[in-house]
């Protein structure tokens, strides 16, 4: 892949900051104390009385505060995606291997989900989690079934945007609320259709081009300013779960939820960190430059949401070029689910079959690792993994009143899926970056110093110069 010359970093002003101010403009800091505020915060509305059912003026402020927040992540992802994706498409003209880039994307999100579901079997075959459930659990069928049909019919795009409006009950008896949702997946489809159609234009297709290019650089100033008050949302979401879910729930599951946490931290903990030293990277840089985006996609429970945060680290933090992460990352946050649709899964579906008293033979085994691994696209544009989950199911024809099992402490275990997912899908781009030479080992190198991004600058200077307590702050690229 050609690459172009970094432009020159500016000199950076000496930094003047205090320990105390340094601290507290740390964002790892920042989204640590917003979340033990917000579990102080949830556990003091639940000695209030605040339930899930039972709500109060802080239970309600907290659940506005987290709401709001993941709204505007999801708000910003569909501008984000297409016009990344087209942008990245665009570059194609510029790069000499691309194929090349997107299959060995592809190869290694298929190796990582492989090594993912493999862990979740073994776990689930040792602990044996459904053995140890208790009888009293709540059953029944979920009204929506994942299957191979409604995946294959969800690429197929519904409008331009893969937009879908409906309708749900309102805060007031007998009013309905409209909404608008759409499907990451019909989004990535268009966007790919518009990004080779105007490839295939020539030099007609140029202004668009260049409009598009300048409009991902909005947005993403946009996101930008969104991520910086990542801690607002933080406090919000944990206190509010907290509330709604606290931990009593977790008494009849626990083997199951001590089972998946197992799984995650083996992935997150060991394989990553495996895979990293393997390609000759420091397993240490990595970690401080994911974890930002790991910390937000704990308490947001949304790939999708955390996606500007995701690319964004991947870039400035890993190294990794900004024409290949805005194709790869994109990609990942829809296939890329070592927790939602590797784990998981496996566990669940052993759950399930333990809990029913079915026993399961090498053949649903293999099936239940064909599934994680080509199947992981279905969990696009949905909240947790309950279409991945009854996708398994089914094609194991496994009992669908298993999913039912699970639905009350589902929130509890998205927290760590997500978390896992998004560092895969930093992780990914990064190792196939390393493998083709076009990794910016100065940037994944370079020291952060607590701030959420290593410092370098735009592929064009700004045309006024921030000053430095705010750029130390922010921790932005320039």
């Amino acid at each position: 892949m050609s690459t172009t010359t970094p432009a020159a970093r500016r000199p950076k002003a000496p930094d003047t900051r205090g320990p105390v101010r340094k601290l507290l403009t740390s964002f790892g800091f920042q989204i640590i104390a917003a979340l033990v505020l917000g579990i102080v915060a949830g556990l003091i509305g639940r000695q209030l009385g605040a339930t899930h059912d039972t709500h109060t003026v802080l239970s309600d402020t907290l659940d506005k505060i987290g709401g709001s927040y993941v709204t505007l992540l999801r708000a910003a992802v569909v501008p984000l995606i297409f016009t990344a994706i087209v942008a990245s498409i665009s570059n194609l003209r510029r790069v000499q291997n691309a194929a090349r880039l997107a299959g060995q994307t592809i190869l290694w999100f298929a190796i990582t989900a492989f090594i993912a579901v493999s862990i979740g079997i073994v776990l689930g075959i040792t602990i044996q989690p459904g053995a140890h459930a208790g009888t009293d659990l709540a059953k029944g069928a979920p009204s929506t079934v994942g299957t191979w049909w409604n995946f294959l019919l969800g690429l197929i795009p519904q409008n331009f945007l893969g937009l879908a409006v409906g309708t749900t009950p309102g805060p007031v008896e007998g009013t309905f609320v409209s909404s608008v949702n759409f499907n990451i997946l019909q989004v990535i489809v268009v966007a790919v259709a518009v990004g080779i159609a105007a490839l295939k234009a020539g030099r007609k297709a140029e202004p668009f081009l260049a409009f598009t290019e300048s409009l991902l650089k909005v947005i993403q100033r946009v996101l930008w300013w969104i991520i910086r008050i990542a801690p607002i949302g933080t406090f919000g979401l944990i206190g509010s779960a907290v509330i709604n879910y606290g931990w009593d729930k977790l008494t009849s599951l626990a083997w199951f939820t001590g089972a998946i946490y197992i799984g995650l931290a083996l992935v997150l903990f060991v394989v990553y960190p495996i895979l990293v030293k393997s390609h000759g990277l420091s397993i240490k840089q990595y970690f401080s430059g994911v974890w930002p985006a790991v910390q937000l996609g704990f308490v947001s429970r949304s790939s999708i949401g955390t996606l500007p945060l995701t690319e964004r680290v991947t870039e400035r933090n890993l190294g990794v070029p900004r024409g290949y992460a805005s194709f790869a990352v994109p990609l990942g946050a829809t296939t890329k689910m070592d927790g939602c649709a590797a784990i998981y899964p496996a566990l669940a579906a052993i759950f399930v079959a333990q809990f029913f008293h079915i026993d399961l033979s090498i053949m649903q085994y293999v099936l239940i690792i064909i599934v994680s691994v080509v199947g992981s696209a279905a969990t696009a544009g949905t909240t947790g993994a309950i279409v991945m989950l009854t996708l398994t199911l089914s094609t194991l024809g496994l009992p669908l009143e298993g999913v039912g099992l699970l639905l009350a402490i589902d929130p509890i275990l998205d927290m760590g899926r997500t978390a896992v997912n998004v560092a895969g899908q930093a992780l990914v781009p990064t190792i196939v970056a390393k493998r083709e030479g076009i990794l910016d080992l100065g940037l994944y190198n370079a020291p952060r110093g607590g701030l959420p991004f290593a410092e370098d600058v735009d592929d064009e200077a700004p045309e006024s110069v921030e000053s430095a307590a705010d750029e130390a702050a922010v921790g932005s690229a320039r």
